[in-house]
């Protein structure tokens, strides 16, 4: 899987982290506090959008009456403590990260999350060793399945896109590493369990953890 990579790209939530489980929970408290009951498909409605653009869907969807700076403010909030306290690495990431700096490959996560959410788990998990770049949906101007996010980390990694690797748990973002150029290895996580298929049909490769890198 490895040969001819420079660089390794990483989504954050679900690829890189085991946080998926808790933007449903996030969802629910928050739409809560206005009396609205989470709707079963929205977690498919905004799948890939950026942090912004979640906040936008949001408010015209739900006639949120907060502003779009509120919005993402309380969402991070909400999600820090949850964040630094309840979410851990995927398995096997720590040998694999270490495994790729010991073959002197690039590293760079290309999120739909905010800035200050992946700095602080960046921070809670040592990544700043490791990661090189990070790049978030509000970098840049269509957020996954485009791939403007990702063509914005190989360029910051100085690496050209067909000698890049994704990590991606979720289809927009497969779509958008392969749109991109580059090869795509799909992740396993529960939140997706329902579009296995569908991403094992897209992706150039599938891990159900980092440990079968080394299997």
């Amino acid at each position: 899987m490895l040969t001819d990579i420079k660089a390794v790209i990483f989504d954050l939530d679900g690829s890189l982290v085991d946080s998926m489980w808790m933007w449903r929970e996030i969802d629910i408290e928050y739409l809560g506090r206005f009396g609205i009951p989470l709707p079963e498909d929205l977690q498919s409605k905004i799948e890939g959008m950026s942090f912004h653009e979640t906040a936008l869907y949001f408010k015209e969807h739900f006639e949120i009456p907060d502003s779009i700076e509120k919005m993402k403010d309380d969402w991070n909030k909400m999600a820090w403590d949850k964040y630094m306290n309840e979410v851990p690495l995927k398995p096997g990431i720590p040998q694999f990260l270490a495994e790729c700096k010991k073959r002197g490959i690039k590293l760079g996560i290309a999120t739909s999350n905010s800035r200050e959410l992946v700095e602080n788990i960046a921070a809670v998990h040592n990544l700043h060793e490791y990661f090189s770049c990070i790049m978030t949906g509000c970098d840049v101007l269509h957020g996954k399945p485009a791939p403007d996010i990702y063509l914005k980390v190989s360029e910051c990694l100085e690496t050209a896109p067909e000698n890049c690797l994704v990590f991606e748990d979720i289809v927009p973002g497969i779509m958008a590493g392969k749109r991109a150029g580059m090869r795509v290895c799909a992740v396993e996580d529960p939140y997706s369990a329902h579009a296995r298929e569908a991403k094992k049909e897209l992706a150039d490769y599938y891990i159900d953890d980092y440990y079968d890198l080394f299997a």
